[in-house]
Parts: structure tokens; sequence; C-alpha cells
């Protein structure tokens, strides 16, 4: 991919797209020519003054490695196994106009526990083609035709670890070390583009994906079984190529969210980092695609911008999605502040799909600003009572910061427990620089109820310059932290994170 430039590529893509060009594989490598454009020579080599560059956002420029880390407290001895989370995380950023966040290159942290102790925390690239020419290093495996440092996501799968991204991609397999081993491709199985935002079925033991890419005309709901091979993928009809990035799984049906995000043909030829824009010609709907195979069912919503499923599940004749969405319109590419812009914060809410009725009713569960929502992950397609959200003021802030104007100080720093079945939560609060990320649960050993065990986050501790691994009792939510792990370096705000405990 060496030979290509993001302009070209891109334009490539555009014209494709434009022609209706639609194929099994990828094509032109688009998040290859982006990464290569992210390091571009012709920059002035400083920092510009832009939100996700900075403060909370601001990328580490070094891979550490620290042992028998410093706790304030005590660890429970059945956390047995790795907290990893994903995030962008720029290298060697030359040119800041040729950046935006979410193109940064993948890092991921992590923290091994076991026996009560903090093993070690670790912090490593994944080591794409770029990010290994970058660093001098050799390419891990065979280099796939849409390479790109995946930044997103990183996931447990049949003894394996990801690292996810959408659009494009391969995932990258990662070792207990954070090594990069290879693109990883489900056992020759996969082919074309994955996502970021698997969901996992424990009943049925499926992994499924919805997977989109500029120049096609439809999307691909891919469902990879017990074998860990992909083992059925269904196009579905779409136009304008929307951006999905996330999608909601129940024991019934996939739950497709056609956004009016659309790729900007006139944008990617023009050069664009990010060429998917608002489109307001485009419907924005919910298609029902039964599992066990049939025809989507779709139903015409008002425009939101769904950003990330809670959870979904079947209801007598009634299908219940819960996400965190943005209020329309929403900046994908941004308004100039090298990031996501929003127009107003994201709120915890519910869609009601009546299937007899053919209607969609809309309800806000918590109208308080939050988002990377997560449950129990056994329950993922089935009912839920329990939800956990994060809060952080610098990230609203970012979103919401157009041309160095901030909004007001409404924002605050904590992490939200939702009791959906009551309507009732609560707080835990952080103090006012101390940004927290993606709250994970990880299910105390011999857990009877749902909300038996820990919640685990990344939180900036401003006072050291560094961060803390918090852990809280789900059932005491509110209260101390069980224990909070000194980390020797920073862990910018970014993405998403797993546990991943030992076998």
């Amino acid at each position: 991919m060496a030979s290509h430039t993001r302009r070209r590529l891109l334009k490539g893509a555009a014209v494709a797209a434009a022609g209706s060009v639609v194929g099994s594989g990828l094509g032109p490598g688009f998040f290859s020519a982006v990464a290569q454009a992210s390091s571009s020579d012709g920059g002035s080599g400083a920092v510009g003054a832009t939100p996700f560059l900075e403060g909370a956002f601001a990328p580490v420029t070094e891979e550490l490695t620290a042992f028998d880390l410093e706790v304030t407290g005590r660890i429970p001895r059945d956390l047995d196994g790795r907290y990893l989370r994903n995030g962008p995380n720029a290298l060697g950023l030359e040119d800041v106009r040729a950046h935006h966040w979410m193109l940064g290159d993948g890092m991921v942290h992590g923290v091994r526990l076991r026996g009560g102790r903090a093993e070690w925390y670790r912090n490593r690239w994944v080591r794409s083609s770029q990010v290994t020419a970058k660093l001098g290093e050799t390419c891990p495996g065979q280099v796939p035709p849409d390479d790109f440092a995946c930044n997103t996501h990183v996931i447990p799968y049949k003894g394996r670890i990801l690292a996810l991204q959408e659009g494009g991609p391969l995932p990258y397999e990662l070792d207990g070390e954070l090594g990069t081993v290879r693109p990883y491709d489900f056992r020759s199985t996969l082919q074309g583009a994955f996502t970021a935002h698997t969901k996992y079925d424990t009943a049925a033991d499926e992994l499924h994906a919805i997977a989109y890419y500029p120049t096609w005309d439809h999307v691909r709901h891919i469902m990879i079984d017990r074998t860990g091979r992909v083992a059925r993928t269904t196009r579905v009809a779409v136009a304008d190529a929307p951006m999905m990035h996330d999608f909601a799984l129940t024991g019934k049906y996939v739950v497709i969210v056609d956004v009016p995000i659309t790729f900007d043909a006139a944008a990617a030829e023009a050069g664009a980092k990010v060429p998917y824009v608002w489109n307001d010609e485009h419907p924005m709907r919910i298609g029902l695609l039964p599992r066990a195979g049939g025809t989507t069912r779709w139903f015409e919503i008002p425009p939101v911008y769904y950003s990330h499923t809670l959870n979904a599940y079947d209801q007598g004749d009634t299908v219940v999605v819960e996400y965190t969405g943005f209020p329309a319109p929403f900046y994908a590419a941004g308004r100039g502040a090298g990031g996501p812009s929003a127009t107003g914060a994201p709120t915890l809410d519910r869609w009601t799909i009546d299937l007899r009725a053919g209607r969609v009713r809309s309800s806000r569960l918590d109208d308080r600003p939050q988002e990377f929502p997560r449950i129990n992950e056994s329950l993922v397609s089935r009912r839920h009572r329990y939800a956990y959200t994060a809060s952080a003021a610098e990230m609203w802030r970012a979103y919401e910061t157009v041309d160095g104007v901030p909004p007001d100080e409404k924002f605050t720093n904590c992490l939200i427990k939702q009791d959906v079945l009551r309507g009732s939560g609560q707080v835990h609060r952080f103090p006012a620089d101390a940004a927290a990320g993606e709250p994970v649960f990880v299910p105390r050993r011999g857990a009877r109820d749902e909300d038996d065990g820990y919640v685990l986050s990344y939180m900036n501790a401003p006072d050291r310059g560094a961060t803390d691994l918090v852990i809280l009792s789900a059932q005491d939510f509110g209260g101390h932290p069980l224990a909070r792990i000194h980390l020797p370096g920073r862990v910018p705000l970014g993405f998403h994170g797993s546990w991943i405990p030992d076998a």
C-alpha cells in the first residue's frame, strides 16, 4: 500500500462508490492510506490547539512495562486475569492537520491481576505495517489488504485476544503480554470488512458482527459459530453507504441501525480525513433481521446518532433496544476540532419496537451526559436489569468545542450504575480533573446475582500525572473503591476494553 497516497485512494473509493462497484473483497486499502497520511511529512511538528491532542486525550510517547504495582486498598483475590483497554494513540504525528482522533494508531493498555496483586502494567501499540515501519520493526505476519492498527476495542475470543476496528481492517491478535501476533481472519473464513463492536451470545456460543465499507451497496451480518469460523454471511441492502458503528442482538433478531451518516464521494475525492457526513436526505431506520434467516423488516424513526448499544432483548411482541445516543445532527468528521463534534451530550435511551403495530416508541432512561454503556456480558441478547456508563467532562467539552468555544460547565466526572427495572441509579463521583473511562463489569467468582461483582475503569489521576485502575464493588457502587492501582504513566481517554479472565 505504500504506493497509494491518501487522496488517490479515497478518490478511487469515491469513484467506485459512485459507480456502484460492489465486490466480495475490500478493494483499495482505505485505512492503510489514511494511516500513512496521518504521519505524512510537511507539518510543523507542533501540536495545535485541538482538544483531542491535549489534556486527558494527549497521546503517550512510549511503551512502558512495570511490575508489582502500588495499590491503595485491596484487590479482590478472585480477580484473576487482565483488564485491557484500546484507544487511539497517534505515533510519530507530524502534521496535525492530517490527524483525526478516531484515526490514531491503536494502543492497548493492560493490567495483570492475580492473587490479590497487580503483577504488571503494559501499554503496546498494535503492530500494523504502518506502526512497525515507524518503529523500525518487522511487520508480524502477512500484511492484509486494508491494514490499520486497530484502535477501537479489544475482546477475548476462544483463548485469543483480538484488537478490533470497524469499516475494513481485519482484527489483530495479541498475546498475553500485549505483543502483536498477526492479523486474524477466523481460520481463513472472514472475507471483507469486520466491526469494532461484536456481540457474543454465551448460550449459543456465537459471535455476531455487522460490517460496512464505503464501496458496498449493503452491510453484512456475520455469524461466527462455536468452531470459531464464519458460518454465515448475510448481505442486507442499504442506500448511501452508511456508517454503522454499532448494532444490537436479541434472541430472535439482529438489530441493524441505519443512521444518516453516509459516505460522501465528493468529500473523499477532495481528500477529507473522514469522508462521512450527516445526510438529512438519508432516512433513519431500524432493521430487524431474523437470526434464523429471512427478510429484514424496517422501521423508520426520527434521526439521532446511535452511538453505542447497551443491550437488546425480545419481550412478547416487542423488541427493546437500549443505547446511548447523541442529538441530531452529529458530525463524525468533526468541525475543526480534530475529532467528532456533537450538538449536545449523549444520553441513555430506549427504543421499544412494536412488531404488531409496526411502530417504534422512544423513551429517555437518563438525561445525564453519559457514554460507553456496559452490562454483565453474560446477558447480551437477554433481558438485563443493571447498566454501567461513564461521564467524562473533558470528553463532552471536546465533542462540543467548535472553534475553541467550549460549552457550559454542567459536566462532571463519574461512573453511573443504572437500575433500568426500577428507573433508579447510583453515582460514583471523581474529582474535577479525574476523567474516567469506560466501566467494565466483572462477575465475582460464584456470583448468583446479576450485579454481584466488580466494576473496573481507568481514571486519570492529575495529582500524579498518571492513571489509576479503579476497582469498585458493583453492589456498593457509591462507596469507596475496593482498590486503586497506581499505574506508572497515563492512559489517554480512549474507547473500549474487556476483562480477559484466565482459563
